[in-house]
């Protein structure tokens, strides 16, 4: 999750003489120039000098987690992920230099022509992230912390940005939404999971060989499945993806990652267009032998459960970073997720109970505090 950065506080006095010495800088002047930073408390500035380029990440360590951003590059690098270079890190200070990707993110590039090829080659990455034996190597996604999550829209949504009070028909029609989700998650397939990929997480940069790799990779599980590309998108010879922002990785639920792709918090597509690369990528995991057979109607379940989970945590910590954080561009996106709650909460309804009891609660109590905010018109 990314927004214009917004500097809040000020650029410690140690960072551009360390940064200069760390990247053996030899021009005259340099400046650290702010770059786009993300949902959390780092910032990230480019250092230019004699024709190269560096991002520096100042993420103070009393509040981020620089020792699991370390670990979880040198995880997928060693995987053949694509991720920043590590050039330099002071982890005392918080003070890290990485490769510079550039500034081109994949969202912009998504339209009707392209998506398909794009997705393919994000679903190659996923592909490669089933592959990680990545068990005990970072957290688990258990029930402590799916719960968590979910008990951010509450706490943050309902109360803070809505103004609405609790009750306990709202409490009581929660947790059993809540209790669904969770146990949905945790009874599914587990694989190594971003916890945050998206078209903002993902970097278009050069390929080097990986574009071979990639083509290696599909002729490997049988090229690709109905649905999905059979190669990068048009026009994008020469690119590939890089991920970002993984950091918060964690052991979990193998549609998490995907409905987080294909039910992007920034940029919407036609649901059957989204269940039919679903299931590709279902055919691809089981075609590489990375998940047991499931029929259509167990993974799209898991799929839209996930996805529901996600995007209610979504609302609670976007409030939250508009409300503790000041960072009000995340109110803008609140619309596209509750289209997508509703839309699943809809679906949903009918064979789900304890879903049909909070989509009759939300109709009634969530949807008229909504209508009264201003963003909600926007």
């Amino acid at each position: 999750m990314s927004h214009a950065a917004s500097p809040s506080r000020p650029i410690p006095e140690d960072l551009l003489p360390w940064v200069v010495d760390a990247f053996g800088a030899t021009s005259g002047d340099h400046e650290l120039v702010p770059v786009a930073g993300d949902a959390s408390n780092r910032r990230y500035f480019r250092l230019a000098d004699a024709g190269r380029t560096a991002i520096v990440m100042e993420a103070p360590p009393a509040t981020e987690k620089n020792d699991a951003f370390l670990s979880v590059r040198e995880l997928l690098a060693s995987h053949g992920v694509r991720v920043p270079q590590l050039l330099a890190a002071d982890l005392g200070r918080g003070y890290l230099l990485l490769e510079d990707l550039g500034n081109q993110m994949l969202l912009p590039l998504l339209n009707e022509a392209s998506v398909d090829g794009w997705y393919w080659s994000a679903c190659q990455m996923l592909l490669g992230f089933a592959g990680i034996d990545a068990a005990g190597r970072i957290p688990d996604y258990d029930r402590a912390l799916l719960e968590e999550e979910l008990s951010r829209l509450p706490a943050w949504f309902f109360r803070q940005l809505l103004g609405m009070p609790a009750s306990g028909e709202e409490e009581a029609v929660f947790a059993d939404a809540a209790g669904l989700l969770v146990d949905s998650a945790l009874a599914q397939p587990r694989v190594f999971v971003h916890r945050d990929f998206h078209s903002r997480n993902l970097m278009v940069v050069d390929a080097g060989g990986q574009g071979e790799a990639l083509a290696e990779a599909a002729a490997e599980v049988g090229g690709a499945a109905e649905g999905l590309a059979e190669g990068p998108a048009e026009g994008a010879a020469g690119s590939a993806l890089a991920v970002i922002d993984f950091q918060d990785a964690v052991f979990g639920p193998i549609t998490y990652d995907l409905v987080s792709l294909l039910r992007d918090c920034y940029i919407r597509w036609p649901r059957d267009r989204v269940e039919a690369w679903a299931l590709a990528q279902r055919d691809a995991l089981q075609s590489a032998g990375k998940l047991d057979a499931v029929d259509d109607a167990t993974f799209l379940r898991w799929f839209d459960l996930m996805g529901l989970q996600r995007h209610l945590k979504v609302l609670g910590t976007f409030a939250r970073l508009y409300l503790r954080d000041g960072k009000a561009g995340y109110l803008d996106d609140l619309p596209l997720v509750i289209a997508y709650v509703e839309e699943v909460l809809g679906r949903r309804s009918a064979s789900e109970p304890a879903l049909a009891s909070f989509y009759n609660w939300w109709r009634k109590a969530v949807t008229p505090a909504i209508a009264q905010q201003g963003w909600a018109a926007a």
